[in-house]
């Protein structure tokens, strides 16, 4: 398969159209037509504050769209994927009634009945299929809200982009739902190379059968638009012979469906047309605007989705995808364009783009901000202004630009992105933000900057962090200040210090002068690295988010003085997860107090529900080493009888392919696991089936 010249800013474009599309038409989702023309009028751009929302939210949309792509690094970047292992990465990353899918219980919700079916070792198809789910429950929209990443994986090639939406659509849906999302992904797959949206539709509806609803609906679509002048008179239309009193359930995919072939056709290649269009017909808004903005994103690039009004502006890239891989939920377009193209790279055979050298922030595609914004100081006169620009880069092609005006001494000019939950996440109507920190004590953050030649005088320049302190109130750290004159390149390096258990909630650059100054620095790069080494306990005070710092997959969690961490399982095992996939060789340690429990535990290199090593007390008075990856299996065991009520120290660690074990400081068990070894990931407190008590949890770099 070759790939296209421009695949990764094509891809781009289509994950920021995505976004856009499911940020606009989410304030006012489920609305019916007539609403909103009377209360909102034709939907030309965002209307969140017209409404009283937030721009920038959590949407299963989104979280579905990202997270089920993620069976294809986590079974090798197989072109022979399977269904039964796209519901294998459902069941490591969904946390049971809080994440990604809509919990409206078995023969309502489509996704939660598919999820209870997987749960309980039924595999795809049969999990979302009608035999089993009923025809109205397994023909709902969902299967057509998660498909774009499997178009974008497949550019130029619309047979392969059908198969795998039909392998992924089957873990929750059947019947006429895998049609449609077979025809978007066809689409979308064709459309990194060829521009007619006639020749889309054509090869797209080849794919599935000529006496489907789907295809029958699209002809009459295709009818109706050369025949009718406007498209409202065929969104009536479609209301009357395709509707919801038609199709039943709570949103079926055939009315959703038309719309956007109804906008496709209407908008004539116009982002923002196309837009209103699918919008101010109502219905599942933010579904339908999210695919018609990602499909018309591959198709026409960053120029279309720029040729109107500002979309991208107010979006500055943000992203939040709550998982139980909580490390990846504070995220961006850019990175998550990033797992979709090395993901399209590998079923190539072609090697993994990391823009230089792999540094977190980068801004090599174009306009991209990576959710860096401004932080804004009313009353200290100086101002700042972002832009991503070409050259001024050691390492790519592109920096990001801080333009500043009047700054001076006390006046300095930030600008950071999120780390953790921003405090303007820390309540959101609809899904909960379920996060880690990104970055932690003990890493060294690491930029380069340098200053424009007309800068009239010298800058200081400083990297620093913003931590919810123990009271949840941000406060800043900062690191060594740098004096760039004009014209002047600095590599900036900082280990941040001990935060006393607080989370970092995002991360940044300061900028000052010794008098009144305006100019330009330029950023080239922003990352870090390194093991964390860091004590995750109560910090104390009145706040929540150290709390919240962990991603909560246990039946209970209480905090309380005298056991920081108190776990509850009724059934099964519960995680509390905290940590990266970027965490790799270090030792995890916590004081546990087992009582009525099957197993007590603490977990490495977790990267999700199913993928991790553990160290567990078990009730047969055995210490177990397992490791869950495609099933559990024991890599070593001891035994020891414990105590119900007795605290011991655990500590494991994990270094290369290396495992060793201690218990209250004494070594125990050291094991090699060669096969398939688990790379990277957070750390974990686990229990099944009963209770645990759990002290302060400590990472540190590994011994050697």
């Amino acid at each position: 398969m070759t790939l296209p010249s421009d695949y990764a800013a094509r891809v781009y474009a289509g994950v920021l159209g995505k976004m856009i599309g499911v940020y606009l038409g989410r304030p006012f989702e489920g609305w019916t037509h007539e609403r909103i023309m009377a209360e909102l009028g034709p939907i030309q751009y965002y209307v969140h504050e017209r409404l009283g929302m937030p721009l920038i939210v959590t949407d299963d949309d989104l979280s579905g769209t990202f997270t089920f792509l993620r069976a294809l690094p986590d079974h090798g970047h197989r072109r022979d994927l399977t269904a039964a292992e796209i519901g294998e990465t459902w069941l490591n990353y969904i946390i049971e009634g809080r994440t990604v899918l809509w919990w409206g219980g078995l023969g309502n919700s489509t996704e939660h009945t598919a999820f209870l079916r997987l749960k309980a070792g039924i595999e795809p198809p049969a999990s979302g299929s009608i035999a089993l789910n009923s025809r109205v429950v397994a023909e709902q929209i969902g299967a057509q809200i998660f498909i774009d990443g499997w178009g974008m994986v497949a550019p130029g090639n619309p047979e392969f982009a059908a198969d795998l939406a039909r392998r992924a659509a089957c873990v929750s849906h059947d019947g006429e739902a895998i049609y449609g999302a077979q025809v978007l992904a066809a689409m979308e797959a064709l459309a990194f190379v060829e521009p007619d949206l006639n020749r889309l539709l054509d090869t797209a509806i080849a794919l599935i059968p000529r006496d489907s609803i789907i295809y029958r609906l699209i002809a009459d679509i295709r009818e109706w638009h050369g025949q009718d002048a406007d498209w409202q008179t065929t969104r009536a239309r479609i209301a009357a012979q395709y509707g919801y009193d038609r199709y039943g359930g709570n949103c079926h995919i055939v009315p959703n469906h038309a719309l956007i072939i109804l906008s496709l056709l209407y908008g004539a290649d116009d982002f923002q047309r196309s837009l209103m269009i699918v919008n101010s017909c109502g219905w599942d808004t933010d579904c339908n605007s999210g695919n018609v903005g990602c499909l018309l994103g591959i198709k026409n690039g960053l120029a279309g989705i720029e040729d109107g009004p500002d979309w991208r502006g107010p979006l500055a890239d943000r992203l939040y995808l709550p998982t139980a891989d909580g490390g990846r939920a504070i995220t961006d377009a850019v990175a998550e364009t990033l797992h979709v193209v090395n993901a399209g790279r590998a079923l190539a055979g072609v090697a993994p783009l990391a823009p230089k050298g792999g540094a977190r922030f980068h801004w090599e595609l174009p306009g991209a901000v990576q959710g860096f914004q401004v932080e804004q100081r009313p009353g200290t006169g100086a101002t700042l202004w972002l832009e991503n620009t070409t050259g001024h880069s050691r390492r790519g092609e592109h920096s990001l630009a801080l333009h500043f005006r009047h700054l001076a001494p006390g006046c300095p000019a930030r600008v950071a992105t999120p780390t953790f939950i921003p405090p303007d996440a820390r309540t959101m109507p609809g899904y909960r933000l379920l996060a880690s920190p990104t970055l932690y004590a003990g890493q060294t953050v690491s930029a380069g900057l340098s200053a424009d030649g007309t800068n009239t005088r010298p800058v200081h320049c400083r990297l620093f962090t913003g931590l919810y302190d123990a009271d949840d109130r941000v406060v800043r750290r900062y690191g060594p200040d740098v004096v760039l004159g004009a014209g002047e390149w600095q590599a900036l390096s900082w280990r941040v210090e001990d935060t006393g258990g607080a989370p970092i909630a995002g991360v940044g650059v300061e900028l000052n002068a010794d008098g009144r100054a305006g100019g330009c620095v330029y950023l080239d790069y922003l990352t870090w690295d390194g093991c964390p080494d860091v004590e995750l306990g109560h910090p104390g005070g009145t706040g929540d988010m150290w709390r919240r710092a962990w991603v909560d997959a246990v039946d209970q969690l209480e905090i309380n003085p005298r056991e920081p961490y108190r776990l509850v399982q009724n059934r099964g095992t519960g995680l509390l997860i905290q940590g990266t996939r970027e965490w790799q060789d270090y030792r995890v340690s916590a004081d546990l107090t087992p009582h009525l429990v099957q197993a007590a535990g603490i977990g490495a290199r977790v990267q999700g529900l199913r993928r991790y090593y553990a160290l567990l007390l078990c009730a047969d008075g055995v210490l177990r080493l397992i490791k869950a990856l495609h099933g559990t299996r024991e890599l070593a065991a001891v035994p020891f009888p414990w105590a119900q009520g007795q605290t011991y120290r655990l500590t494991l660690q994990v270094a290369g392919a290396h495992l060793s074990v201690w218990v209250d400081d004494e070594p125990v068990l050291e094991v090699g696991d060669n096969d398939q070894p688990l790379a990277g990931g957070g750390v974990a407190l686990l229990c099944e089936e009963g209770r645990m008590a759990a002290g302060p949890v400590r990472v540190q770099p590994a011994m050697r």
